[in-house]
């Protein structure tokens, strides 16, 4: 999981990119930290691209005929961050130009006694979900959950089962990728408790492997796996293009089709990130998205649940109406402070009621225990350890 952040640029004659900050959590592999890089954003324009740098300077010029600069990829091991994080008094989230995506619709935060359960916009004949044998997330509050030890390592499956005996009140389990035997692990400790899972192939390179191994796992019991994604952020992190996205997610779901599964199959991605670039609306059968309100300096934890409904609410208009679901939303227990966003324990406790008041469905909570084998700079504020909602976990 990852709450990322970027600045648009305007689709126009010349497009520009910039940098900004970004939150990264990645989950594929119990070694790979979490780091705040510097991320760019292109749009495809008729002319030059001009990069500059986050206080607007020029520092490179290309030409349509050459290939966009490129982010050095992330895959297991994560690199130092190339830009310093932002400032307390900075906003995290830039709102894309309008030139670039359809304008969000009108939305007026509701009052706090009276917000607004979310569920998925009717489907329209250009963008209905297809029909399937599992309706994503409609188990639901979701929540995420991470099988790693504090040193890294992986849990058993006794240790997996042990930590799903705290998780209450949930019927959906996100997970991200399939190493340390987590498929079957989750599977198991899950449907113990009557909940789904969201299962995840992470490394969009390896999708046969992976997608095997979630075959392997599920042995034909596909009722107790509602979703299976491919990616996390790979547009927003600039290791991956939206056509190599689509082609992974067309290849695991042709994959596992094959094996009898006919739930759906989406890429998932930052709410920015699918704003600005509208391709991704079409990658998978609905729309996957993160998005944390912590990253926004100018919101108060009381004001998450409002923030993350007005931005579901610009994604689905962005991608026409097509079904959202929010794939991560959390906010962290302790840390430093991002400008009005304050970690501590009332405060996760405040943004994560504001949040399930605002979402009946669609929604899964980030995440169920403190990851300690997590790594922290002062990009991410010294909060990395601190999202787990239920605390520490029971297994240690």
């Amino acid at each position: 999981m990852k709450a990322g952040l970027f600045t648009l640029a305007a689709l126009s004659a010349v497009a520009v990119a910039q940098p900004a900050h970004n939150h990264r959590h990645r989950h594929a592999k119990k070694d790979v930290a979490y780091v705040t890089d510097v991320e760019y954003v292109t749009a495809t324009a008729q002319g030059p691209v001009v990069y500059v740098d986050a206080n607007g300077n020029p520092i490179s010029t290309s030409y349509p005929a050459e290939a966009a600069p490129t982010v050095a990829a992330a895959a297991y091991s994560a690199p130092a961050p190339v830009a310093p994080a932002p400032s307390p008094e900075t906003s995290a989230y830039v709102a894309p130009s309008s030139a670039a995506a359809p304008p969000p619709p009108a939305y007026t935060a509701p009052a706090a006694s009276s917000a607004p359960a979310y569920s998925a916009p009717a489907s329209s004949s250009s963008a209905a979900a297809p029909a399937t044998s599992s309706e994503a997330s409609s188990t639901g509050h979701g929540i995420t959950y991470s099988p790693y030890k504090g040193d890294g390592n992986c849990k058993s499956a006794d240790e997996v089962t042990k930590d799903f005996g705290g998780i209450n009140g949930y019927g959906i389990v996100r997970i991200y990728g399939t190493d340390c035997n987590q498929v079957p692990n989750v599977l198991s400790a899950a449907t113990a408790k009557g909940m789904k899972v969201f299962a995840g192939i992470y490394n969009i390179n390896n999708v046969a492997a992976e997608a095997q191994l979630i075959i392997d796992a599920a042995k034909s019991n596909w009722g107790a796996i509602d979703t299976v994604s491919v990616g996390n952020e790979g547009v927003n992190s600039g290791q991956y293009t939206v056509d190599q996205v689509a082609g992974a997610v067309s290849s695991a779901k042709s994959i596992l089709s094959g094996a009898g599964y006919s739930g759906p199959v989406v890429t998932v991605d930052t709410f920015v990130a699918i704003i600005a670039n509208p391709g991704l609306c079409n990658v998978g059968d609905y729309v996957a998205a993160n998005c944390h309100a912590f990253f926004d300096s100018s919101k108060t934890a009381d004001e998450a649940g409002a923030f993350v409904l007005s931005q579901v609410q610009r994604v689905s208009a962005a991608c026409g109406g097509k079904k959202t679901v929010i794939t991560e939303s959390g906010w962290p227990s302790a840390g430093s402070a991002n400008g009005a966003a304050i970690p501590s324990p009332s405060n996760q406790q405040a943004a994560v009621s504001s949040i399930k008041s605002a979402f009946s469905t669609n929604i899964f909570l980030f995440t169920a225990y403190n990851d300690y084998w997590k790594k922290d700079n002062a990009g991410t504020f010294g909060a990395e350890h601190h999202y787990g909602i239920l605390g520490d976990c029971p297994s240690g």
